[in-house]
């Protein structure tokens, strides 16, 4: 047998790229303290925080579903304190700090946030089963 090479026989467009309507890339970790305050101030003029409580405590959040990546990885790498900043309201965030909560009042403060804001951080399902019934042997 010979060894053959397929080709396509279609051709394909160039592609074009979008128009400007692709959002801003993210700031890289030099440049993301110094947009914090910014992006703060512009997430508090649309209104994003809702009212989630924290150890008894009513704080205004960003509800989970409106978190950046970049954010998320913050709290994914454990610098909770970092990601509490940028995601607690400005003026609650002092509150947060004296309250020190633990990791379990954390997390429920967040699932709060996410059922006021109508999300839900229900747990993944996994993997669905195949349709494909297996002959028994």
């Amino acid at each position: 047998m010979a060894n053959t090479t397929r080709t396509s026989t279609t051709s394909k467009k160039p592609r074009t790229p979008r128009a400007a309507t692709r959002p801003a890339p993210e700031p890289d970790e030099d440049t993301y303290d110094d947009d914090t305050a910014a992006q703060a101030q512009e997430l508090e003029a649309t209104g994003r925080h809702v009212l989630a409580e924290l150890c008894g405590e009513e704080l205004r959040i960003i509800p989970p579903g409106a978190w950046r990546q970049s954010w998320q990885r913050l709290l994914n790498q454990g610098l909770v304190d970092d990601f509490a900043e940028i995601v607690i309201h400005p003026d609650d965030f002092e509150i947060y700090r004296e309250l020190d909560p633990t990791n379990e009042e954390f997390g429920e403060f967040v699932a709060s946030a996410a059922e006021r804001g109508g999300e839900s951080l229900g747990k993944s399902r996994g993997p669905a089963t195949s349709p494909r019934r297996t002959r028994r042997r």
